[in-house]
């Protein structure tokens, strides 16, 4: 698995060790750290999925937190792998996380831009006509390279996972295409318009120019600290 993953997967497991000191009455009396493997082995089916109802709005160091479907259903999975880790290695003689029911998972209509929207939105990364004065300061600094990274990720599909992970030796302009990692660490082949060739080029040159900071020297995108650009940055930039 990739380290952002299993930071998902401690985050998730952390999530229920923090409800268990809260809401079960011999866990209270120690700290997380201390809790008991047996504890785990004497939970009931029902009391993880009072957890999982638990989840939907929960209040955390004075903050609501909220969890939709998916978020819920990604808790069980790694509570699940858990106790499947420790019931495969005889740590605990019952698995109760093997009998919760996956919660129903209601499809959402994906929103996609048509092609005026998308000619609307380059045509602001190139201007910045609309952005306010303080971000209009960086424009010039970012934009080659938010043009370019735009018409790559709208001309292709890929995550913003993915885009983060490219590497300078992953753009093949002689067959236009661009190596990436997929989930679970799977390489795979993806081509691009001709669209993207221009933008990527001339952001490929200015990035040529850069001093990346270190660790970051193959990486495709940088940021304004010229360490590899994040999946937060790029967020940011498209709501911009």
């Amino acid at each position: 698995t990739q380290s952002r993953t299993r930071l998902a997967y401690a985050y998730d497991l952390s999530c229920f060790f923090d409800y268990l000191h809260e809401n079960n009455p011999i866990c209270k009396k120690m700290g997380i750290t201390e809790i008991p493997l047996s504890i785990l082995e004497s939970l009931k089916p029902m009391d993880l999925e009072e957890y999982l109802y638990n989840l939907k709005v929960y209040e955390k160091d004075g903050m609501a937190h909220t969890n939709e479907e998916r978020g819920i259903k990604r808790k069980l999975s790694s509570l699940r792998s858990f106790y499947k880790y420790l019931y495969k290695n005889e740590f605990i003689q019952s698995n109760p996380a093997s009998k919760v029911s996956t919660p129903k998972i209601h499809d959402k209509n994906i929103i996609r831009l048509d092609a005026d929207e998308v000619a609307n939105l380059l045509d602001e990364v190139e201007s910045g006509e609309n952005l306010t004065k303080k971000q209009q300061m960086f424009h010039d600094r970012t934009k080659v390279r938010d043009l370019a990274l735009l018409t790559l990720m709208l001309g292709t599909g890929i995550r913003v996972s993915e885009c983060v992970g490219l590497d300078l030796n992953d753009v093949d302009f002689k067959n236009t295409c661009i190596r990436v990692t997929r989930k679970g660490g799977k390489e795979a082949i993806v081509y691009f318009s001709d669209e993207a060739v221009e933008p990527l080029q001339e952001y490929i040159e200015e990035r040529k120019k850069l001093t990346p900071a270190k660790g970051s020297e193959n990486a495709l995108f940088l940021s304004s600290h010229h360490s590899r650009i994040n999946v937060r940055t790029i967020q940011n930039m498209v709501k911009k």
